[in-house]
């Protein structure tokens, strides 16, 4: 089984832990953020991994190359430009080349979440993605209907909404927010836009229109976004 790592963020709200190390590499404890990451993937039956690095690159392959962690990990580097996450995902878009569904997985997130049940979950409703969401206060959130069917998203702050009208059916909305793991079919590169840099939200849309993306709910047990220092500060001391 393949998955990537989104790993190429600037990592700005983690503020001086960044300063001159990637998001990546900052430390839960005594262990980075990768190295959970890579862990957590391992013990879900994948094999082989791609890991997109922008700032500060070189510190991420070194630390790649100096550890051993039983899978095979490759590295797509996005040097010259910071390409967002369907960016980095076109990018790496030869890494997916069996015709399988593979696993992506945001770097600053850690939880308890079964990656396997939530794989076959995705092969069940042969979605052409699946998120997993949870019901939790934020300011953006994913919309789905009954059949966890992604029909929209919006912004409580900025009261922006937008909808995938044929999803609709005058029931009640479910409000979800996004827990930064997806499994992800290979069909999704077909929906992608002829240009570089895009978020892949943009993608799920985009295919949400024909396609089934769907949501994966995990109410129950542990999550937590390593993206602020509070956060992190929070999680070493729990």
């Amino acid at each position: 089984m393949k998955a990537m790592i989104f790993a190429a963020g600037l990592g700005t709200r983690l503020k001086e832990l960044t300063r001159h190390t990637p998001k990546a590499l900052v430390k839960t404890g005594e262990i980075t953020l990768l190295e959970r990451t890579i862990v957590k993937l391992r013990e879900s039956g994948v094999d082989d991994i791609i890991i997109n690095a922008h700032h500060f690159a070189e510190q991420i392959v070194d630390f790649v190359s100096q550890h051993y962690f039983g899978v095979k990990i490759s590295i797509s580097l996005e040097n010259d430009l910071l390409l967002d996450t369907g960016g980095g995902l076109k990018h790496a878009e030869h890494f997916f080349n069996d015709g399988e569904p593979f696993i992506i997985h945001n770097v600053d997130i850690i939880s308890d979440i079964d990656i396997q049940k939530m794989f076959h979950f995705h092969c069940r409703q042969q979605a052409i993605a699946t998120l997993a969401v949870r019901n939790r206060n934020t300011q953006r959130y994913l919309l789905f209907n009954d059949n966890l069917e992604l029909c929209g998203k919006e912004n409580i702050k900025t009261k922006e909404r937008l909808l995938v009208p044929n999803k609709l059916n005058n029931e009640p909305l479910q409000l979800l927010a996004f827990s930064g793991i997806h499994i992800v079919s290979p069909k999704i590169f077909s929906f992608m836009p002829a240009k570089n840099i895009f978020p892949i939200t943009d993608v799920y849309f985009s295919a949400a229109q024909t396609q089934k993306v769907m949501a994966f709910v995990h109410n129950e047990g542990f999550w937590a976004d390593m993206g602020k220092i509070e956060d992190i500060a929070s999680f070493c001391e729990a």
